[in-house]
């Protein structure tokens, strides 16, 4: 499960805490939806949110942190995370996610919104048990809000073919970009690092959550659907035009519009067949190139950091980010 971090057992061994923590807060009544609820935080996922938030707090003073704290905090971002993956494998009718079923294939929509709402409490308990006084408390509470406005934007613009690169930024802004903000200005606040440090984590977490879905986006065109561990195209059939897409498309409408005018009787053969238009017409290395500018940012600012293994290894996630298979 958390074999990404292979290379750094100080993470993995602190996340192996998380994983513990999160399964721990999972337990319910129906042992059916427990096991599919621990099946689901084992199967795959990287862990990166909750990765970030403790090395940036790694970055603080190790005296004046509370380990217990730190914990609980890495566990609800992970938490929110998995609440919101839930919520969009029913909007999207997804059956796979990290290479298993997803609970909506599983059980149903229904019983699917209400364990992602439960994960919410959840979410909600743990941040309210660390963060009592805190004004994180309410900062959370708004980055909650943002992710959720940051979905129905995206569903707004769902089988817009007018839609722009300023559309797609403020979506990615208010789903990726702010879990990531938030993660890393956490850390950094809870680790008792100075401001300075605090305001440059926020910066970061916010560019490279928008690489990180820059990226996935473009795995979606080149990606084996087996490796990626998730339907490809999901997005195009959903009516959900990502950036290599939209770039291509603003280059050469005519292209593309014939077939995003079918909108949800686009057929899988005709989805291949935008991929492969996608491609040819540069869509996808438009899209990486400011994938690369976002990465740049942030490792300008992570250069700005104070000198530290934590500041070597962010360094080293932030590009490895842009090389991923998944």
């Amino acid at each position: 499960m958390l074999s990404y971090w292979n290379d750094y057992p100080t993470i993995q061994n602190k996340l192996q805490i998380v994983c513990s923590l999160i399964e721990k807060q999972m337990r319910v009544r129906n042992k059916d939806i427990q096991e599919t609820l621990i099946e689901f935080s084992q199967a795959g996922g990287k862990y990166l949110r909750p990765a970030f938030f403790l090395l940036f707090s790694s970055l603080g003073d190790p005296e004046k942190q509370d380990e217990k704290q730190l914990i609980q905090i890495a566990a609800s971002i992970e938490l929110l995370h998995m609440a919101t993956l839930i919520h969009d494998d029913v909007i999207d009718d997804s059956p796979l996610r990290r290479g298993t079923m997803t609970v909506q294939s599983k059980y149903g929509k229904d019983i699917a919104v209400y364990t992602g709402d439960l994960l919410f409490t959840v979410f909600f308990e743990l941040v309210i048990d660390a963060m009592n006084g805190s004004k994180f408390l309410a900062i959370n509470a708004r980055s909650m809000k943002r992710l959720l406005l940051g979905e129905l934007d995206q569903m707004h613009t769902r089988y817009n073919k007018q839609e722009t690169f300023r559309d797609y930024l403020r979506s990615v802004n208010g789903k990726t970009a702010e879990l990531f903000w938030l993660a890393c200005a956490e850390g950094a606040h809870f680790g008792k690092a100075a401001p300075e440090v605090e305001r440059l984590a926020g910066r970061i977490g916010r560019s490279i959550g928008i690489a990180f879905q820059i990226y996935d986006d473009i795995l979606d065109y080149t990606a084996e659907e087996d490796v990626l561990q998730k339907p490809v195209l999901e997005d195009l059939s959903q009516g959900i035009y990502t950036l290599p897409l939209l770039l291509a498309k603003e280059k050469h409408p005519d292209v593309f519009l014939p077939y995003l005018e079918k909108e949800q009787d686009i057929t899988p053969e005709e989805s291949q067949e935008v991929a492969q238009l996608v491609v040819a017409h540069e869509g996808v290395e438009m899209a990486k190139d400011i994938a690369r500018r976002y990465t740049q940012k942030a490792l300008t600012d992570i250069a700005r950091l104070p000198e530290c293994d934590a500041r070597d290894m962010l360094q080293l996630l932030a590009s490895q980010l842009l090389i991923r298979s998944y």
